[in-house]
C-alpha cells in the first residue's frame, strides 16, 4: 500500500537527496549528523513487509524471537490475518541511514511493528478494565496504538535496532522512533500507546519516554541444562514426578505414534490439520478465531524453518496435535488442538513434548501461552511479563498509574504464593 511520507526525526548539517519533507531535528544529530559521520538519520512508515527486505528487517536484533521477524509477520499479511476488517492495522516504522552526498541506499538501522486498534482482543495484557472506566467517565478510549507481535502472548524486542552499531548511534536510532511512534499515534488519532511483551530492559528505557510501566506474569518453563526428561523429573517432588510419569504413559498408550515434524516436511494434510484444530479449540473455548485460514499454509512458505508440528496419530490417521516455533532465545508452544477427546493426550503434545524438544535442543525457554495455573503442576515457573502505557488523557493515564503501582506492590507477594505450588524439591527433600 506503499510509504507515507516519512518524519525526518534527526538531521545532519546536509539535507540533499531528502526522500521526504524535514520536520524537527532532535538531539546531537540536529548539528552533527549521526555520530558525526555527517549522516542522516529518518523515519519513515510503510503499511505492510512487502517493500521490505527480509534479510534487512531480519539483520536488526530480535532477542532470539520468531514473532516480529519478516516471515512470520509476512504470513500474518498474507493470509489477512492483519489489515483491513481485522482490528490490526499495520504501521511499520522504519529508521534508516543514510549518506546524502554517497548516493548509496539507505540502511535499516532500527525499527516499530505498530498497529492501530479498536479493540482490546488479542493482546493478553489486558486494559478492558482501563477501557470500561474511560468509557463511564465519557473519555475516548480507542482507537489505540499497539507496538506488539499480533496475537501472541510472547516476550521479546519491540524496540528493533540493528546490533552492528555502537550504543550512542543505538540511543538516538531509539529515541527516534519513540518519537515516530508519538507521532504516529497522533495522526491516526490514537487515544494511547501500549508496548506489550517488552524486554525488562525495554521497559526501563520507555520509563525514560514518559511511559507507565507494567508487571504481570506467564508461566515458563526453564531449561537448567537438564540432560533428558528423566533429569527434570529427578528435581521434583516424589508424588509429582510419579504422577508426571503415569500421565505421560497414558497418553502415549491411547495413540500408535506421536512425532516431530519440522515446518520444511510439513504436508499440505499437517497444515488442514493445525487450521482444523485451531478453529475447534477456539470454538470450544469460546474465543476469537484471529488467524485466517491459510495462515499456517502462508508461514510454511515465509518461515518453515521455525515450524515445528507435533502431531498424535492412531490407525495412519493424525487425531490431535500442537504447533511449536522455535527461535534462539525459547521454544514457544501453540495452537493445540485434536479430532477427539483423549484424556491426557493435551499435556503431552502442548507441555511434555515441548520439554523434551526444549532440552534437546539446549533451548534456555519454553513458553506454552498464557495463563493456565495448571501448568505450575507440572514445571512451570510464574515468571514476569513486561509491558509500557502511555495515556492522552492527562486524568486516566494519573489514575492507570496509581493502579499500575498497586499492582506492582502487590505482584511479589502473588509470585511468592504460586511459587509454593511448584512440585520441585527443596533442600529439606534432598533425600528423596
Amino acid at each position: 500500500m506503499g510509504d507515507r511520507p516519512c518524519t525526518t526525526l534527526a538531521l545532519a548539517k546536509r539535507r540533499r537527496g531528502c526522500r521526504c519533507n524535514p520536520a524537527r531535528p532532535t538531539g546531537a544529530a540536529r548539528d552533527r549528523g549521526v555520530e558525526g559521520w555527517g549522516l542522516r538519520l529518518s523515519v519513515r512508515s510503510v503499511r505492510d513487509l512487502a517493500s521490505v527486505e527480509g534479510a534487512a528487517w531480519d539483520a536488526l536484533d530480535h532477542g532470539g524471537s520468531p514473532f516480529l521477524e519478516h516471515g512470520f509477520l509476512r504470513a500474518l499479511e498474507l493470509s489477512r490475518s492483519i489489515g483491513a476488517r481485522t482490528g490490526w492495522d499495520p504501521h511499520y516504522l522504519l529508521a534508516e541511514i543514510d549518506d546524502p552526498e554517497s548516493g548509496a541506499d539507505s540502511a535499516l538501522v532500527g525499527a516499530l511493528a505498530c498497529f492501530r486498534k479498536d479493540h482490546s482482543y488479542g493482546e493478553y495484557i489486558f486494559d478492558f478494565a482501563w477501557a470500561s472506566a474511560s468509557a463511564r467517565a465519557g473519555i475516548p478510549y480507542y482507537p489505540k496504538l499497539v507496538v506488539a507481535a499480533p496475537m501472541t502472548p510472547a516476550s521479546g524486542p519491540r524496540l528493533l535496532l540493528h546490533p552492528a552499531y555502537g550504543a550512542d548511534l543505538g540511543r538516538r536510532v531509539e529515541a527516534a522512533l519513540v518519537d515516530a511512534a508519538r507521532e504516529l499515534a497522533d495522526e491516526l488519532d490514537c487515544h494511547s500507546i501500549h508496548w506489550l511483551f517488552t524486554t525488562e530492559q525495554e521497559q526501563q528505557r520507555l520509563l525514560e519516554h514518559g511511559f507507565l510501566p507494567r508487571e504481570t506474569f506467564q508461566y515458563h518453563f526453564h531449561n537448567r541444562e537438564y540432560a533428558d526428561f528423566e533429569h527434570f523429573l529427578a528435581g521434583l517432588t516424589s508424588r509429582k514426578r510419579k504422577q508426571i510419569r503415569k500421565e505421560r504413559a497414558r497418553a502415549q498408550a491411547s495413540v500408535d505414534a506421536i512425532d516431530f515434524v519440522p515446518g520444511t516436511e510439513l504436508a499440505d494434510d499437517d497444515l488442514s490439520a493445525l487450521d482444523r484444530y485451531y478453529r475447534r479449540t477456539t470454538e470450544l473455548h469460546g474465543g476469537h478465531a484471529y488467524l485466517r485460514p491459510g495462515f499456517f499454509a502462508r508461514l510454511r512458505e515465509t518461515a518453515p524453518h521455525r515450524m515445528g508440528f507435533v502431531r498424535a496419530r492412531r490407525g495412519g490417521t493424525t487425531i490431535a496435535g500442537a504447533l511449536f516455533l522455535e527461535g534462539q532465545r525459547g521454544l514457544f508452544g501453540r495452537y493445540w488442538g485434536c479430532d477427539e477427546d483423549v484424556e491426557l493426550l493435551h499435556f503431552e503434545l502442548a507441555y511434555y513434548q515441548g520439554m523434551d524438544r526444549c532440552i534437546a535442543q539446549r533451548l534456555p525457554l519454553f513458553e506454552a501461552g498464557a495463563q493456565g495455573e495448571h501448568k505450575l503442576l507440572r514445571g512451570f515457573e510464574p515468571t514476569r511479563t513486561f509491558s509500557s502505557h502511555w495515556i492522552r488523557h492527562e486524568g486516566l493515564q494519573r489514575s492507570v498509574g496509581r493502579f499500575l503501582a498497586e499492582e506492582r506492590r502487590s505482584m511479589p507477594h502473588l509470585l511468592r504464593e504460586l511459587e509454593q505450588l511448584l512440585p520441585y524439591r527443596s533442600k529439606d527433600d534432598a533425600g528423596e
